[in-house]
């Protein structure tokens, strides 16, 4: 998708589309009264104060066709600078526009607004020059937004609109904004039943239905084996800490707007956890430790909670509650390059299972000039830095450098992938950290039998649940591998009254060898049973009739495909046993 925004072109033509919708509403709507109407990624907005009108899904194509109408008279956009004091008169009627001059600094503000036929509002600019220029367009949706996004002031309607330069272009941004909506993890996810949200628990506090908890376990199952078998030990930590524990890391100082409120019990006070270092940096310390006993690798599914603005929140993507698949990595410095290659390559392995191809790492760096972010160490910021530039170039992994991207206490390694539709997403991270272990007063006793500080590696490969099964949903469509799917086979008798016994046995084989199946035995034609399994999206379908229980067979067919296939019953367990053992 193309970052309108960013485009100098298309931003000039929607900016000037803007003002083209508004004064479309304002001919339809006399009293209209608008805020701001800046330019987006997707397009652009305007926020407008209908007074008593309310905006409707039906209205947009009327606004379209008066747009329509103003940009075949083909004005001329006419541009004029004028001082504090006349805009304050020419706009006195309009509060919102008032609002705007009057935080303008008077001496180095230049106020400009724009003319087109009978409409005029305030605007940076610049415009196309005529608005005729402006033909091919798009309303795309509407919805609240409160003035200042201020829950106190009153709620605006914003319109949303595209504006590109030939038809064809709107067509296939039309065509991808179906395509986003199609694949939305919210639609799908309501649809299917993984995750709901409800006001009583909260923005950004998603509920785990039963289809949902699946998905979660399954992954979680995956990749706690992954980490297993690289010698992880995976621990459970409290989902809360006293402020002490945030201030002893630093936390507090950087990330306190980012965590939840205090709590005072008793005579402490508590916050939220907002991530698990500190929770794991004192795991470590609950013991004397040799150089022999490193590297240990703590890993822990955890539930963290940050505060994000309820604007800023969407589904299972953003969230204020997630659980994150986190570890702390204790090592010697020489030990650095060798287990960041692992780390390195345990998410290139887990991107090859899931068949993720289109991504690039990010090294992020801090700015050495930017004293008060990152703890100002030179030479730990300059070795850790060449250190993970050095196991990068070793593995001629292509990336790309990111200054002023780092945490506070070290460099940090970032995987961007492009997901099916819109933009790069940061799944996996691994981060250096000379700092915490400082900070914990960590110790190792080294070969000669003196005290040395572990250097931590804090890495996510999934980053959080949460995240990363919005983006398997909208990457699927729904339709998720067979060892993925929370039902893998939907079994339909042919007849109720015939074939309902052997499809139950069939259904309690399938139990017992640990496949998740479900029995549709309601009184429904076959016809539609067989659709509704295509449309929930379940993996496998049986069909079981006279023939496949004389033979004690099955009959399946696969989602998205017409052909039935005739198998054994021990053969046909085998095989999806097999599919499933695979993570095909």
């Amino acid at each position: 998708m193309i970052n309108i925004k960013e485009n100098e072109k298309l931003n000039i033509l929607n900016h000037s589309c803007a003002h083209l919708m508004a004064q479309a509403v304002k001919h339809l709507y006399p009293n209209a009264k608008f805020w701001v109407g800046p330019v987006i990624e997707e397009g652009f907005y305007y926020d407008i104060d209908l007074g008593d009108d309310v905006i409707k899904e039906e209205d947009l194509p009327k606004i379209e066709k008066e747009m329509k109408k103003i940009s075949k008279d083909g004005k001329r956009i006419y541009r004029e600078e004028i001082t504090k004091e006349e805009a304050l008169e020419k706009f006195k009627d309009d509060p919102y526009k008032i609002d705007l001059i009057e935080r303008m600094d008077e001496e180095s503000t230049v106020i400009s607004c724009y003319t087109q036929g009978d409409f005029t509002d305030l605007c940076r600019g610049p415009h196309v020059e005529t608005v005729k220029e402006l033909k091919h367009f798009k309303l795309i949706k509407f919805s609240g937004a409160y003035w200042k996004g201020d829950a106190k002031n009153k709620m605006l309607q914003r319109i949303y609109g595209v504006c590109f330069e030939r038809e064809e272009e709107l067509n296939e941004h039309l065509e991808f904004l179906e395509e986003a909506k199609q694949r939305d993890h919210r639609k799908i996810g309501k649809e299917q039943e993984i995750f709901m949200n409800h006001e009583l628990v909260g923005a950004g506090m998603p509920l785990w239905l039963p289809n949902g908890a699946i998905i979660r376990k399954q992954l979680e199952n995956y990749i706690y084996e992954k980490e297993r078998k690289l010698g992880y030990d995976h621990v459970y930590t409290p989902c809360v800490g006293t402020v002490d524990l945030y201030k002893t890391s630093g936390h507090w100082d950087h990330y306190k707007e980012n965590m939840f409120p205090v709590m005072q019990v008793d005579e402490e006070e508590f916050v939220l956890r907002p991530m698990n270092c500190p929770h794991h940096m004192l795991v470590y310390k609950n013991k004397l430790h040799s150089y022999r006993d490193l590297p240990i690798r703590i890993g822990e599914f955890a539930t963290d909670f940050r505060y994000e603005a309820s604007g800023a929140v969407k589904g299972l993507e953003r969230v204020r509650c997630m659980c994150q698949n986190d570890a702390h990595l204790f090592v010697t410095p020489e030990q650095i390059g060798e287990e960041f290659k692992k780390v390195v390559s345990l998410i290139l392995d887990v991107y090859k299972d899931f068949g993720l191809n289109n991504y690039k790492f990010r090294l992020s760096l801090r700015d050495p000039l930017d004293k008060e972010k990152y703890f100002d160490d030179d030479n730990m910021w300059n070795e850790a830095e060449e250190k993970l530039r050095s196991v990068l170039n070793e593995l001629g992994v292509e990336y790309f450098e990111a200054i002023g991207e780092a945490a506070f206490y070290g460099p940090k390694l970032d995987v961007e992938v492009k997901p099916a539709v819109g933009p790069e997403v940061t799944l996996s991270t691994c981060q250096l950290d000379f700092l915490l272990p400082r900070r914990f007063e960590l110790s190792y006793i080294d070969s000669n039998g003196e005290k040395q500080i572990p250097v931590v590696l804090h890495r996510a490969i999934f980053g959080t649940f949460d995240r990363f099964t919005a983006f398997i949903i909208e990457e699927t469509k729904g339709v998720f591998p067979l060892w993925l799917s929370p039902v893998q086979v939907n079994v339909i008798p042919v007849n109720l009254e015939y074939h309902l016994e052997y499809s139950r046995k069939i259904v309690e084989e399938l139990k017992n060898n640990g496949i998740r199946v479900e029995l549709d035995d309601r009184n429904e034609k076959l016809g539609y049973k067989m659709r509704e399994s295509q449309t929930k999206k379940i993996p496998i379908t049986l069909i079981l009739g006279d023939q496949e229980k004389e033979n004690n067979t099955i009959s399946y067919r696969l989602h998205g495909e017409k052909e039935t296939t005739t198998l054994n019953t021990e053969e046909f367990i085998e095989n999806i046993k097999k599919q499933i053992s695979e993570k095909k």
